[in-house]
C-alpha cells in the first residue's frame, strides 16, 4: 500500500503514496511501522533531533516575556487567567502545546474535569462561566444543600447544554452511611494524652469530656486498640475501654474537635446499609430531574449496585451508576464490584481513613487499571488542588498528583471544595486543563499498550467482559476489534474519529483505546450525549441524522469546521460500526478516512482521492 520512496521535509515524514493509499503523517514512534528499513534508523534520529530543536525553542518563546514577573502573576499568565482568576485568552492559548503540528484537534484536552457546585459557582453567571473554563461533569454533593437548591443548578445546566457551547453532563452524589459526632456546646481544644468518652447516649454534648455518636452499632464496630480518626485524621485516637454505650479514647494527634464530624475506624466500615433512607430520597430526586449519573458512597460489595440497577430499570431510568470506592470493604470486593458498575471514582478522602495512607497511590492504579481493562471511566478525586481553595496558586505536589492522574489513563480527575466554596474556582480549572494538556503532549512520545499506566502494570489490550468465549465472532467482539483498528488507523493518518451512535458503545470502545485525536461522536440522543461526557477523549455533539449517510457526514464536518475543530486540508475517520447499524447492514463495518474540502464533501468513494480504501490497509497490516 505505501510507496518506498519519500523524503525527510520540515516537521514530519513524508511518503510520496500510490493512488488510494495512506498517506503517513505519523507521530514519531508510530512511523517506524511505515518506513522501509533502510530508512527507518536515519530518519528516525533526524525527526528526533529536529523535534528537540524545535521544543527547545517553543520552550524559549513562550516565557522570555516572563523574566520580572511575581511568582503569582507568573502562575496566572502560564495559566492564562488574570488575577481574578477569570481566562484572559483563550483555552488553546493557555499552554504552547506543540509546535510539530498545527491541528487544533490535537491540542484539545481529552482527560475530563469534574467540578463540584456549591456556594460559589451556582449562579447562572458563574456556572456559565465554569463550564465555558472547561467543566464537563457537574457534581451535586447530597451532603449539603437541599432538593430546590440542587434543582436549581439541574435547571441552569440544561439551559447551558441547549445553548450549544459544550457538553455538561451532571452527576448526583450521595450523602451515603456516615457515622458522625454530635452538636457540641464549644469546639473543644484537644490534646495528646488527654481521655474522651464517645457514647451512644444522646445529649451528650461535650460536657465532662462525653461527646455524642450518631450510630447505635458504632459500640459493636470499635474494639480497644483501635485508631478512631475525625475527618480522615485531623485528629486521631485510640481506643483505651468500651461499655455497653460508651468508648474512651486518648488523643494520639490533637486538634481542635467540633460538631458534626465525620468518624471512621482505621481498616474497618461501619455496618450500615449502603443506601440509608435519606440516600433513597436524594435518587429519587435524581430520576425527576434527570441526571445523567449517581455516584454512589460508600460502595461495599456489588450487590448493592445491581439492586439500584434493577431499581432503576422499574422506572425506566437511564443513569450510569459510578461506585465510590472509599470503604475498606471494597478494596477486598473490588473485582465484583468493576464487574457491576457503569464507572469508578477513586475517593481517596475516605479510603486514606480506612485504609494505611500508604497504600492510596497503589490502590489508585489498581482502580484505574481494573476500569481501564474493562473499558469503563474512571475519575481520581479528593484533595487535587486543596490548597487553592484558599491560595491563587498549587503546589507542586499537587500539580504532580494531576499528572500521575492522567499518566495512570484516568478518564477524568474532580475538584471539590476548590470549586464549591474556594476562592479561586476557576484558576482551580485552568490549572487542571493546562496540566492535563501539557501532560497529555508528553505521552504523544509514547505508544502501545504501556502509554498510560506504570511499568509495573499489566498492558491494556482487549476488554475482558464477563463469559467471552476465545474466538467467537460476536457483534460486541467485532465492534471491540474494528475500534481498535480504527484507533490504529487514525493514528497512522493523523486524524480524529467521527462517530454516529444512537447507543455510545462505539465511542466509549474508540475512548478505551485512546486514540492520539479526539473523539468526536455525534447522536439524536440527549442522554447518550451526556453520558458520553465523562468519557475520555469524547466531545458529544447532537445533531439530528439525515436518512442518507453523506448527506449526515455533510452536516457533521460543516459542524465541526463552524466550532473550529477542524479544518480544510484536513482529514476525519469517519467511523460506522456498532452493535446497532446506522446506514448500513448488520453485518458491514466501515471506516472512510475524508479530506475537509470546501463546500462540498459528497464525491462518491470510488472517485474522490480524499477517500481511503481501509479495508485493503487493515488485511495487509
Amino acid at each position: 500500500m505505501l510507496a518506498s520512496s519519500g523524503r525527510v521535509v520540515g516537521r514530519s515524514w513524508c511518503l510520496r503514496p500510490q493512488r488510494g493509499a495512506i498517506r503517513c503523517n505519523a507521530p514519531l514512534v508510530r512511523q517506524e511501522a511505515c518506513l522501509a528499513p533502510r530508512f527507518r534508523t536515519s530518519v528516525l534520529h533526524a525527526l528526533a533531533d529536529e523535534r528537540q530543536e524545535e521544543e527547545d525553542k517553543s520552550e524559549k518563546d513562550t516565557y522570555t516575556d516572563e523574566v520580572g514577573m511575581d511568582e503569582e502573576d507568573l502562575f496566572s499568565h502560564r495559566i492564562g487567567v488574570d488575577p481574578e482568576g477569570h481566562s484572559a485568552r483563550p483555552a488553546d492559548a493557555i499552554l504552547e502545546l506543540s509546535v510539530t503540528d498545527d491541528s487544533s484537534a490535537l491540542n484539545m484536552r481529552k482527560t475530563k474535569i469534574v467540578c463540584t457546585i456549591g456556594p460559589g459557582t451556582c449562579t447562572r453567571e458563574r456556572l456559565f462561566e465554569l463550564a465555558d473554563a472547561g467543566m464537563n461533569v457537574a457534581r451535586l454533593n447530597m451532603s449539603h444543600g437541599d432538593h430546590d437548591s440542587h434543582r436549581e443548578v439541574v435547571d441552569l445546566i440544561k439551559e447551558y447544554n441547549a445553548l450549544g457551547r459544550s457538553n455538561v453532563a451532571i452527576m448526583l452524589d450521595t450523602k451515603g452511611p456516615e457515622v458522625r459526632s454530635g452538636d457540641l456546646q464549644a469546639p473543644i481544644d484537644m490534646k495528646p494524652g488527654e481521655t474522651y468518652t464517645f457514647t451512644i447516649t444522646e445529649g451528650a454534648n461535650g460536657t465532662d469530656g462525653r461527646i455524642s455518636v450518631n450510630y447505635d452499632g458504632f459500640i459493636s464496630d470499635v474494639g480497644v486498640d483501635d485508631i478512631l480518626l475525625v475527618d480522615g485524621g485531623l485528629i486521631s485516637f485510640q481506643v483505651q475501654k468500651k461499655t455497653d454505650t460508651d468508648v474512651v479514647v486518648e488523643v494520639i494527634d490533637p486538634g481542635m474537635m467540633a460538631s458534626r464530624r465525620h468518624l471512621n475506624v482505621r481498616g474497618k466500615s461501619a455496618n450500615l446499609p449502603a443506601i440509608t433512607d435519606r440516600d433513597w430520597l436524594d435518587l429519587e430526586f435524581g430520576v425527576e430531574v434527570s441526571v445523567d449519573f449517581y455516584a454512589l458512597s460508600f460502595v461495599r460489595d456489588a450487590k448493592v449496585i445491581y439492586d439500584l440497577k434493577k431499581w432503576l430499570s422499574a422506572r425506566r431510568a437511564k443513569i450510569g451508576v459510578i461506585a465510590k470506592i472509599e470503604a475498606a470493604e471494597s478494596i477486598e470486593n473490588l473485582e465484583d464490584i468493576l464487574d457491576a458498575i457503569d464507572g469508578a471514582m477513586v475517593a481517596r478522602g475516605d479510603l486514606g481513613a480506612e485504609l494505611p495512607f500508604e497504600k492510596v497511590p497503589y490502590w489508585q492504579s489498581q482502580i484505574i487499571q481494573g476500569c481501564r481493562r474493562r473499558g469503563k471511566p474512571v475519575i481520581v478525586a479528593t484533595n487535587m488542588l486543596e490548597s487553592m481553595i484558599e491560595h491563587p496558586t498549587p503546589t507542586r505536589a499537587e500539580v504532580s498528583d494531576i499528572s500521575i492522574a492522567v499518566r495512570e489513563g484516568a478518564d477524568g480527575i474532580m475538584l471539590s471544595g476548590e470549586t464549591a466554596y474556594g476562592k479561586f474556582p476557576y484558576k482551580a480549572v485552568a490549572v487542571m486543563d493546562a496540566v492535563s494538556r501539557r501532560t497529555e503532549k508528553s505521552m504523544r512520545s509514547y505508544a502501545g499498550s504501556r502509554r498510560f499506566g506504570s511499568a509495573e502494570a499489566p498492558p491494556i489490550d482487549w476488554i475482558i467482559p464477563q463469559g467471552r468465549r476465545e474466538g467467537k465472532q460476536t457483534n460486541p467482539y467485532l465492534s471491540e476489534m474494528f475500534a481498535f483498528h480504527a484507533t490504529t488507523m487514525a493514528n497512522t493518518v493523523r486524524t480524529s474519529l467521527v462517530v454516529f451512535t444512537r447507543k455510545g458503545n462505539m465511542p466509549a470502545l474508540l475512548s478505551h483505546y485512546r486514540p492520539d485525536y479526539p473523539i468526536f461522536a455525534f447522536t439524536e440522543n440527549l442522554t447518550i450525549q451526556c453520558r458520553l461526557a465523562v468519557y475520555h477523549g469524547i466531545t458529544s455533539i447532537k445533531m439530528e441524522f439525515a436518512d442518507n449517510a453523506d448527506e449526515t457526514f455533510e452536516r457533521a464536518i460543516a459542524e465541526l469546521k463552524r466550532r473550529e475543530y477542524v479544518k480544510d486540508g484536513e482529514f476525519v475517520a469517519i467511523v460506522q460500526s456498532g452493535r446497532r447499524p446506522i446506514w448500513r447492514s448488520a453485518s458491514t463495518h466501515t471506516i472512510q478516512v475524508r479530506e475537509v474540502l470546501g463546500p462540498s464533501i459528497t464525491d462518491s468513494i470510488e472517485e474522490d482521492d480524499s477517500i481511503v480504501d481501509v479495508q485493503r490497509y487493515l488485511e495487509k497490516n
